[in-house]
């Protein structure tokens, strides 16, 4: 989007519009209602929007699929991203929706839980493990913490103790397993279906 049509006499007389964007034009991914806002009148805006539902996942060696978790996030409008584990991550897959998803840290599994109970948070681990429930059987709780691991070892056995319930979603083909920014999408649209499309 070039810059707002009409010059600065045509400006909307709003706030939450950024001036410098206004004259310059705005090439953000955003969608068209945020189109020229400033990014603190979009966080404040989603942040009235947002749903109950948490993702974390565990960031042991650097996970390439943090960024894709986080842009997934934001489009499904979760409450707050929680990486466990090592602080850096690769920003470059969340296409700049970082700056207007909640995105906290936790050092280790203990730490997340300890966030999760004082919270009122369930944890629901998605995982491919024995045991685990396929998700399409099962109701999420509508104010929950999905849990993930990262690439290859999945979850930890620490992460999945803290878990009330383990999850798994069902696969028809030869692949043991699906990438694990693709099975965090999967699983917030899951709850998508079940708490706002009823």
């Amino acid at each position: 989007m070039g810059p707002w049509p009409g010059g600065p006499e045509a400006w909307p007389d709003e706030p939450r519009y950024d001036p410098e964007l206004l004259v310059n034009g705005d090439t953000r991914n955003v969608v068209d209602r945020y189109r020229y806002w400033s990014m603190d009148a979009i966080v404040a805006d989603l942040d009235t929007t947002r749903h109950p539902f948490h993702v974390a996942i565990e960031n042991w060696q650097h996970d390439m699929n943090i960024g894709s978790i986080v842009r997934s996030a934001n489009a499904f409008a979760a409450e707050t991203v929680h990486i466990v584990g090592r602080r850096r991550w690769n920003k470059r897959g969340a296409m700049v929706t970082d700056r207007y998803q909640h995105v906290e840290h936790h050092e280790d599994v203990a730490a997340l839980v300890r966030f999760a109970r004082d919270a009122g948070l369930p944890i629901i681990a998605i995982d491919n493990v024995p045991g685990s429930v396929p998700i399409e059987t099962t109701r999420l709780p509508e104010r929950c913490l999905l849990l993930f691991g990262q690439e290859g070892p999945g979850l930890s056995a620490e992460a999945i103790d803290a878990a009330e319930q383990v999850l798994e979603i069902s696969q028809f083909g030869s692949t043991r397993s699906i990438n694990a920014s693709a099975a965090a999408a999967v699983a917030m649209h899951v709850w998508v279906m079940q708490h706002v499309f009823r």
